[in-house]
This record gives C-alpha cells, sequence and structure tokens, in this order.
C-alpha cells in the first residue's frame, strides 16, 4: 500500500549556480504536500559557495537533507542511481538543481498515485523561461495517455525529466540509468515503458524550466546528436520502434546538427515547442 510520503532526489555538481540551487530547493520545500526526504547528490567536486549552500540547509533542516558525497564527476544518470539508492520512499520525485517547481507539483502527482497504484510514472508539462521565471517564453506539452505516451517514447522523451514522480521499485527493476550522456531520461524512460510501466502526465505545467541560448548549442552538438540516435538504434533493435521511427531520428538528428542555431530556433518554437501566449 502506498504510501503519501516521497522523497526528492536531485544531482548537483560545480558548473550549477549558487542562487538557481536555492531557488530549486526552496521550491520543494514550499510544496504543499512537503517531501520527508531529500536527497542531493556532490556529483563530483564542488564550488565553496555550492557547498555553502548545501551547508546552510543540511544545518537549516538536518533531518530532512541527505548528502550523497561522489569523489568524481559521473554524469548525471549514474549519480541519480547513486542517490536512488538510498532514498527511504517508493516514490521519489526528480528536481533538477536549476528549475522551479510549482508548489502544488507533487501533491498533485501524489494524488495520482494514490487513486491508481498501477501508475509507476508521472510527469507533468514545463513552461520555460531565460532570466525571468515571471516571463514564460515557451512551454514543452507532452501527451497525457499512457498509450500516446508509448507511442511518442519511439522517437522522443514523453516526459519533462525534472519533472517526473516514478515508483523507486520499479526504476531499479527495469535496470536504473544507464551510461547514456545527455540521453540517460529517454534511454530509462523507453526501458520502463516497453516493460510493463504504466505511466501518465498531469496536462498542467508544474515546473518552470530554466533555458537559455545555450540550449540551441547543446543540442546541436555532435556528442548529443550521435546519444539520441544510439539511444534509438537501441530501442530500434529491441523491437521498442520501427525503422521508420529509427530514420525519422536519424534524418532528425543530421538536420539538427547542420543547421544555423536561428534555424534550430525557429524550429524547436514552431515544432517542438508551445509559444507562450
Amino acid at each position: 500500500m502506498l504510501e503519501e510520503k516521497y522523497s526528492v532526489l536531485m544531482s548537483l555538481y560545480y558548473k550549477e549556480k549558487p542562487d538557481f540551487l536555492r531557488l530549486s530547493i526552496d521550491s520543494m520545500l514550499s510544496q504543499t504536500l512537503k517531501p520527508n526526504e531529500i536527497i542531493i547528490v556532490k556529483d563530483g567536486k564542488l564550488t565553496e559557495e555550492l557547498e555553502e549552500v548545501i551547508d546552510f540547509y543540511v544545518t537549516k533542516e538536518p533531518n530532512l537533507f541527505t548528502i550523497v558525497p561522489l569523489e568524481k564527476n559521473i554524469g548525471l544518470g549514474l549519480a541519480l542511481n547513486e542517490g536512488l539508492k538510498i532514498c527511504r520512499n517508493e516514490l521519489v520525485a526528480r528536481m533538477d538543481t536549476d528549475d522551479i517547481s510549482l508548489e502544488n507539483r507533487c501533491e498533485l502527482q501524489v494524488k495520482e498515485f494514490m487513486e491508481n497504484d498501477k501508475l509507476c510514472i508521472v510527469g507533468t508539462m514545463t513552461d520555460e523561461f531565460f532570466d525571468d521565471p515571471n516571463n514564460i517564453v515557451t512551454s514543452r506539452v507532452v501527451p497525457t495517455e499512457h498509450e500516446d505516451i508509448l507511442k511518442f517514447s519511439r522517437r522522443r522523451s514523453p516526459f519533462n525529466h525534472p519533472t517526473v514522480m516514478y515508483k523507486k521499485s520499479e526504476v531499479l527493476r527495469c535496470g536504473g540509468y544507464h551510461d547514456v550522456k545527455r540521453k540517460e531520461d529517454i534511454d530509462l524512460f523507453g526501458r520502463m515503458l516497453n516493460q510493463g510501466c504504466i505511466a501518465m502526465n498531469i496536462d498542467k505545467a508544474l515546473l518552470l524550466f530554466r533555458s537559455n541560448e545555450d540550449n540551441y548549442l547543446r543540442r546541436k552538438s555532435w556528442d548529443n546528436c550521435k546519444s539520441y540516435v544510439a539511444v534509438i538504434y537501441d530501442f530500434w533493435k529491441k523491437g521498442y520502434c520501427g525503422t521508420f521511427d529509427l530514420f525519422v531520428v536519424v534524418i532528425g538528428q543530421l538536420v539538427m546538427f547542420f543547421s544555423p542555431v536561428w534555424f534550430l530556433k525557429l524550429l524547436s518554437d514552431s515544432f517542438l515547442r508551445k509559444k507562450a501566449k
């Protein structure tokens, strides 16, 4: 029987900004249904400023925070695995260290799990901003129903990774995060969906996602495009997607890699994102 208790799982590395980290943590402390555990994995050595932020919150609420230090940077997916191992609760809410969760996010997600014990993953939509959280520039809208999510996953991530709440046991059953650079979420969720995990997305933007112009450069980097194709190719080999799905992804990533940033931004904002009104 599920309880309403849940853990928050975050991973932090040295390039994050202290002010963004404070906003992220504060948004989880302000949840209408509060977590009883926040796990922060230190993915390698951090700056003194980031360490000071962590020390502040641990001193303030020592029974709430658990810090997992890693000797070296191992990447987001593997770092999250280390934190997941020690989460006390079955329900685990992912959170990035530079985003902002709306105060009712986790309460609404837990409610979905309590009403349907077959659910394994519950995500939400996101509103994206550059500098000011009050100035939304785009939204990432994903499918809400399980069958649509499964179909969507053949080519793209059907979840906004920082928004998901999932069952720890199901993530571990499906092998946890693999060492897939920048695409660990697509890889994990594709495996989970194709191994019987039931999922949904709440049709509300319950997280403010911090973006910037550099995101377009990262999306068109060769490492990013190559990793994306490698994940979908692995899906194709396992029968998770068809040959046409693989073809579409390969062509799409080649277009992304060779396109100038202005065209990529136009493409993303027109077809992959929903412009703010």
